[in-house]
């Protein structure tokens, strides 16, 4: 289930940014709440959910199983996921990646279906039923503060180390468990593709995906704080 969109929209974002982030090492920035349906919050650059971004909270409060699920959903239902999904089905069906699916209408359907599915399923295992299952924390923490440099390395780190639900900090198996998970139930729909090297390369691509989407998440409201000084 590869998404690399992200990466080339990171490229681009930190390229814009470089300078402001500089500038600004000093400056915090308040991250979205993860409850904050604003216009300017929920998504990035209009397309990418932005729902789980939030800053880290003094004291520490846990979300409850009912958050991380009501993240997943808004993450999962959110027109630009729709959008997305549609976007691949559609660049699938050009590059015929799955010939079993076909072309016309009926093909194209088989594509956003799995595509689709990709999405959701990700978002579910990654932000609802692991973190549940295993009492970690799905929020990206955004830092906003300090050098580009070491804001970057800790967007990295993010998918490797997270919080658990008593604060504590802990290896994010959720991440790591809830997309190995997908890619294992995605070899149920992708007939073509159905060998372990496809699959480890899918997780490697996945993993990649979600730490440049992380550094959107990170960056994106310096961007968003120097075009509106140009406006």
């Amino acid at each position: 289930m590869p998404r690399p969109f992200s990466l080339l929209l990171t490229l681009v974002l930190l390229a814009i940014v470089r300078p402001a982030a500089a500038q600004d090492a000093d400056r915090v920035t308040p991250a979205p709440q993860p409850d904050d349906h604003s216009a300017g919050n929920r998504r990035i650059f209009g397309i990418i959910p932005n729902y789980r971004t939030s800053s880290i909270p003094v004291p520490y409060q846990p979300l409850s199983t009912r958050a991380k699920f009501k993240i997943a959903t808004e993450d999962a239902f959110d027109r630009g996921t729709i959008a997305l999904a549609a976007a691949f089905a559609g660049i699938g069906q050009l590059t015929n990646s799955e010939r079993s699916f076909g072309q016309g209408v009926k093909g194209y359907a088989h594509y956003f279906a799995t595509s689709y599915a990709d999405w959701a399923g990700a978002d579910y295992l990654t932000e609802a039923i692991y973190p549940t299952l295993l009492h970690q924390d799905p929020r990206y923490f955004r830092k906003g503060t300090g050098s580009g440099f070491s804001r970057l390395l800790y967007a990295m780190g993010q998918i490797f180390w997270t919080h658990t639900d008593s604060g504590g900090p802990m290896f994010n198996f959720s991440e790591i468990a809830g997309n190995a998970t997908g890619v294992a139930i995605s070899q149920a729909y992708y007939p073509d593709h159905r060998t372990a090297g496809n699959a480890a390369g899918s997780l490697a691509i996945q993993v990649g995906d979600d730490m440049a989407s992380n550094i959107l998440k990170e960056f994106y409201p310096d961007l968003r704080r120097k075009l509106s000084r140009k406006h």
